[in-house]
């Protein structure tokens, strides 16, 4: 379902890129090439998906070491966020590399177990997604709405997290179960420069009947978008309308104080949409073909076209977003800052040294100023608490509020607010 499914049984012959396709009139049977596009548009399909694989891997990579390896990004959101990093990189892992590979070769190459796996752990990571960004949403709204109420612990956010997962292997059961290697019938593929050929193998869900599939797909597409996505939409709005509801102190102290907190919330709520939104678009390009290709009545050509070019587009978009959240979290978190910064530490030391080494090569005396101190480690990630009393006249200074960790701090008239 996530992958190429929808074979195209063409009544003409096939063009691939100026490479036309041929058939034997006698036996009705179509000779396709191996590779479906010529080699400069394969180059730019494997680009593509080295330019979206490897942020993939690093950038979650690295939101996972951060907040597994300091004890004071254990939050209850950040569960969530290592929740969501995991299911990107299997998404990087498992997906990537063979649907670009089923994006610009003829057939599935792989065998039944691997394309049970695809399917699998593709749709159970893009489920488990949209459930930790309902999770990370309903605890924002629980916490800025509705202040007084109880906060998640970290043991309800684990096993929030396990309920999570256990909702996305069971929603995905029924593909797995449907999902197989058939060979494409009247098909055959042309392997180099002879004549020799080979069966087109095709790794799909073989629905007893095209009215169980449709079902299938209007049930994932209410429970793992539509549904999800609405109540992240509404709750955010809520969210929203409560923050700029709240009124803040124009002058003094404690007003500078509330504006502090105030912003602070503001600028992570505007992260958290950004991510919603972007799972949004980033996948509703990729629905929409599988909706159209179940109810649509779509001609033997239009099929052809979608699937050689137009999901293979839709599937690089919704992998996308499993690349671009670590730089969301870099751009809006100081504290994931500190930690990429960290992670790269040593490269940027041994960069240092070369540098050092070449302007102490050119003569001390002719330094003007004196070189820097080296840098302890772990200086920059435990600089946020070695702040906190480092200045004790300013308040917003003194305080390194760890932009996912929730504080409460209480107004003029003794509202609560938490500070996420």
């Amino acid at each position: 379902r996530w992958h190429l499914q929808h074979v195209t049984h063409a009544t003409e012959p096939w063009s691939n890129g100026g490479d036309t396709s041929t058939c034997d009139t006698v036996t009705n049977v179509f000779y396709v090439d191996f590779y479906l596009h010529q080699p400069l548009v394969a180059a730019v399909f494997i680009i593509s998906y080295l330019f979206i694989f490897l942020p993939c891997m690093i950038g979650n990579g690295v939101v996972c070491f951060i907040i597994l390896r300091n004890k004071h990004m254990r939050t209850v959101t950040n569960l969530f966020i290592l929740n969501l990093a995991v299911s990107d990189l299997l998404v990087g892992i498992f997906c990537m590399p063979t649907t670009l590979l089923d994006s610009i070769i003829s057939g599935w190459p792989f065998g039944n177990i691997v394309c049970k796996m695809n399917g699998m752990v593709q749709g159970i990571s893009v489920s488990a997604s949209v459930f930790t960004l309902v999770a990370i949403a309903v605890d924002r709204f629980r916490s800025i709405v509705y202040p007084f109420k109880q906060k998640l612990t970290l043991w309800t956010a684990v096993v929030i997290i396990i309920v999570i997962w256990v909702l996305a292997v069971a929603i995905m059961c029924p593909s797995a179960v449907m999902l197989k290697v058939e060979e494409e019938e009247n098909y055959r593929v042309v392997l180099g420069y002879g004549n020799k050929t080979s069966p087109v193998y095709w790794c799909r869900e073989a629905w007893p009947n095209q009215d169980m599939r449709k079902i299938y797909t209007t049930v994932l597409f209410a429970n793992i978008y539509l549904a999800p996505l609405s109540l992240i939409v509404i709750m955010y709005a809520r969210i929203g309308i409560t923050l700029f509801n709240i009124a803040t102190p124009a002058c003094g102290k404690q007003g500078q104080e509330r504006h502090s907190v105030y912003k602070k919330k503001l600028k992570v709520i505007k992260m958290l949409i950004i991510v919603a939104l972007l799972f949004i678009l980033s996948w509703l390009p990729l629905w929409t073909l599988a909706m159209l290709s179940d109810y649509a009545e779509l001609s033997e050509r239009q099929l052809y076209i979608i699937n050689i070019y137009v999901y293979p587009f839709a599937h690089w978009l919704a992998f996308f977003n499993s690349s671009v959240n670590p730089i969301i979290y870099g751009f809006f978190n100081e504290n994931f800052r500190r930690g990429f910064q960290a992670a790269f530490r040593l490269q940027l030391c041994l960069g240092d040294v070369m540098l050092r080494e070449t302007y102490s090569q050119r003569g001390k005396s002719n330094a003007v100023l004196p070189a820097a101190p080296p840098q302890q480690p772990g200086h920059r990630l435990t600089s946020a608490v070695a702040g906190r009393s480092a200045q004790k006249g300013n308040w917003a200074d003194k305080t390194q509020v760890l932009v996912m960790e929730t504080l409460d701090k209480t107004s003029n008239n003794g509202m609560k607010l938490d500070l996420v």
